[in-house]
């Protein structure tokens, strides 16, 4: 499998700050929920790690993290979605996991219902960039 098959990933002309906001207002526009905004390169540097900018952000569509639930509880193991935003080799990019991979580990998850929340995602980071 290549990373392509899992994850989307684009690169933006906007600083890291700016694509951190984008997809936060991008998100909200979309009316999915933020859940958490984790700043990996600062709780690395609180135990005294380096690393280049990386934020994950934790979102949610209440609709379709009820269905899937429904379906089976332990889909959970895959939620809420993250979008990261990091800098590497000098380029800002955003980045996604595709959940249409949720329906090769949970068969009670139609690829439709997964292709629809990865319809979401995809336009989430796009209209982020």
């Amino acid at each position: 499998m290549k990373i392509e098959d899992f994850a989307y990933i684009v690169e933006t002309e906007k600083s890291f700050d700016e694509a951190v906001v984008s997809v936060l207002k991008v998100v909200e526009q979309k009316k999915w929920t933020i859940f958490q905004i984790y700043d990996v390169k600062e709780r690395l540097a609180a135990k005294g790690f380096e690393q280049r900018p990386l934020k994950i952000i934790e979102i949610c569509s209440g609709k379709h993290a009820n269905n899937f639930l429904n379906k089976n509880r332990l889909i959970s193991l895959c939620m809420p979605c993250k979008i990261n935003v990091l800098e590497e080799n000098g380029k800002v990019k955003i980045i996604g996991m595709k959940p249409t991979t949720i329906s090769q580990f949970f068969p009670e998850v139609s690829p439709e219902e997964a292709e629809e929340v990865e319809k979401d995602v995809a336009e989430i980071i796009k209209n982020a960039k």
